[in-house]
């Protein structure tokens, strides 16, 4: 029996890892699609409203036009901290996990051309957009009439290998009644290498463009378990009836881990007019962004009996592929009040992700199904940015707030879901040529998760993040 099921295995790999786990479907188009809200401690601490502003390497990021207002040689730098606390809700049961980080989070030069009249200005360097970074715990005791390994029946795979059905691989009598608990680490990043250009087309009107080339990689770690610790399926219950070995089921457990490499491009258009009335507006189409996945994608798992034999997956899936994701439009359109002492900015962007894309790499029935799913449960959003600084006069000394809303882009999510923070930040400028920045973010939004199925073993996670940004400029 052991030889048998060792040949019927190699058909479940490819199905268990396209249909009944995580890889290449509609989260990871959105992954790659919704905005992050790293930027320099500058722009951070008035909310990222900064479509009509951008007069620092940050332009490249919000606006190119914006660049189109620097005067000096300019060099930006800087340091970002992020933590994020997850509370997880599981079967009234809550645990809390975190995680951390520290990285490098910019830097660029701007470079002003000599010109007869009007400004012509090149940018270029470093900007990590996005982190990945996640964590979940959760354990509790799901008396329901489901479990993982059901869910995992009639492919001829996991359940089946670990002698956790009948001969036919379709039937368990494990129904349910299971301690189920488990870990999820997420990290990783995006970044743009950005080349950016602004010319001032007519007095006070700017036009920039610039081009990003992506890259950045992912990882998803998760471990996963169900044990019977209400004795439920004791010494008189064997889960494969041929094999006196699996009698008094204790664990079922599973690691899997999904590992991603990401490159792409794209180029967005900006527009910028500075009025006679210290009104700045300012306008922003960054392009559909072009991303090649190369995933390895990796699967452990055993059961554990009684009667102290122990079933490993044998082999362990390990499976690459290649596939490709577009990203969708961004519109954003800013006004921003600036005089010698106070700045006021605000910022609206539209996002419509139905518009996000599976475009090749893997068979068309799952290219098609995943592009399905995009418009089945997707929606357009728009997102807010605001703040405002304030200059002490003749003390180099300016404070800044801030606020963000990143409306969720599931259809039909309360707005508990959407993402939500304030920001602060202080800029110290020691003379004209250098100045230090420091800006703080406290975000929170709530998320659901589902281990298998659709409500059969869902966590309700509260999540709160705090990023501390630490940037300098110096103008040469």
């Amino acid at each position: 029996m052991k030889t048998m099921k060792k040949i019927c295995v190699g058909v479940g790999i490819f199905l268990t890892a396209t249909l009944s786990l995580y890889a290449q479907g509609a989260s990871d188009a959105l992954r790659l699609s919704e905005p992050g809200i790293l930027s320099n401690a500058k722009t951070l601490g008035m909310g990222n409203a900064y479509t009509a502003l951008s007069n620092d390497f940050s332009g490249a990021a919000f606006n190119p036009a914006g660049i189109g207002l620097v005067n000096d040689v300019l060099f930006s730098g800087g340091l970002n901290y992020k933590s994020l606390d997850n509370k997880a809700t599981f079967f009234n049961n809550l645990s809390d996990y975190s995680s951390s980080e520290t990285s490098l989070n910019q830097f660029g030069f701007v470079f002003p051309l000599p010109t007869a009249q009007g400004s012509a200005v090149l940018a270029f360097g470093y900007n990590r957009t996005k982190d990945f970074n996640k964590a979940l715990k959760f354990d509790g005791f799901n008396d329901g009439y489901n479990s993982m390994i059901q869910s995992l029946l009639g492919y001829n795979d996991i359940s089946y290998n670990l002698y956790l059905t009948d001969g036919t691989g379709e039937n368990t009598p494990i129904a349910g009644g299971l301690n189920q608990s488990g870990n999820e680490l997420q990290s990783g990043d995006l970044n743009a290498w950005s080349f950016t250009g602004a010319v001032e087309v007519q007095r006070n009107l700017f036009i920039g463009a610039n081009f990003n080339i992506l890259s950045g990689n992912f990882k998803n770690a998760r471990e996963y378990y169900e044990d019977d610790t209400q004795n439920y399926y004791g010494s008189d219950v064997l889960t494969d009836p041929g094999n006196a070995n699996t009698a008094d089921f204790q664990t079922f457990y599973l690691n899997d881990i999904i590992d991603q490499d990401l490159s792409g491009w794209n180029f967005s258009l900006g527009f910028l007019y500075k009025t006679e009335a210290d009104v700045n507006i300012g306008a922003t189409i960054k392009f559909p962004k072009h991303y090649k996945v190369k995933e390895n994608y990796y699967v452990n798992a055993y059961s554990d009996f009684g009667t102290g034999y122990r079933y490993t997956l044998d082999p362990s899936i390990n499976d690459n592929y290649e596939y490709n994701i577009t990203t969708p439009y961004e519109f954003s359109l800013g006004a921003a009040y600036v005089n010698d002492i106070v700045t006021v900015s605000g910022d609206v962007t539209f996002i419509d992700y139905t518009q996000m894309e599976f475009t090749g790499g893997l068979t068309s029935s799952i290219i098609s199904q995943n592009n399905k799913d995009i418009k089945d449960i997707f929606r357009s959003v728009t997102n807010y940015n605001a703040g405002v600084g304030v200059e002490i006069p003749e003390t180099g000394i300016t404070l800044r707030g801030g606020f963000m809303l990143y409306t969720s882009p599931y259809k039909d999510d309360p707005s508990d879901f959407d993402k939500k923070y304030v920001t602060a930040g202080i800029g110290v400028a020691t003379n004209q040529n250098f100045s230090v920045n420091v800006a703080y973010a406290y975000g929170w939004w709530k998320n659901i998760g589902d281990n298998y199925g659709f409500n059969e073993s869902r966590t309700y996670q509260d999540l709160k993040s705090n990023n501390l940004v630490f940037s300098i400029i110096y103008n040469f």
